[in-house]
């Protein structure tokens, strides 16, 4: 028995690229996610301004501004819905 191809729409086109900006240190550092082909899986980057922009254009992104939303409170993805940088500030920042 046969079985169709799945549609494009239930493939990951790996020649997506994303990037959101996280934050723009003072000292010239760009803090950032990188996705391919599922801007919700992403890996958390930080490198100089003129290294990012060469990355940006190496994989043909444009910059956006800005996290994903966050899944509510209470669902079943909110528990998995945080990035390194929310367990530093949050989770393991001891504040005096």
């Amino acid at each position: 028995m046969r079985t169709a191809a799945p549609s494009s729409d239930d493939r990951w086109d790996l020649r997506r690229r994303y990037i959101r900006i996280v934050q723009e240190h003072d000292n010239g550092m760009v803090e950032f996610e990188f996705a391919v082909g599922e801007p919700g899986l992403f890996v958390e980057m930080v490198m100089p301004r003129a290294q990012f922009d060469d990355f940006c254009a190496t994989q043909g992104v444009q910059p956006t501004v800005g996290r994903l939303p966050g899944q509510e409170q209470g669902s079943a993805g909110h528990e998995w819905d945080w990035s390194l940088r929310d367990a530093r500030e949050r989770h393991f920042r001891r504040e005096p």
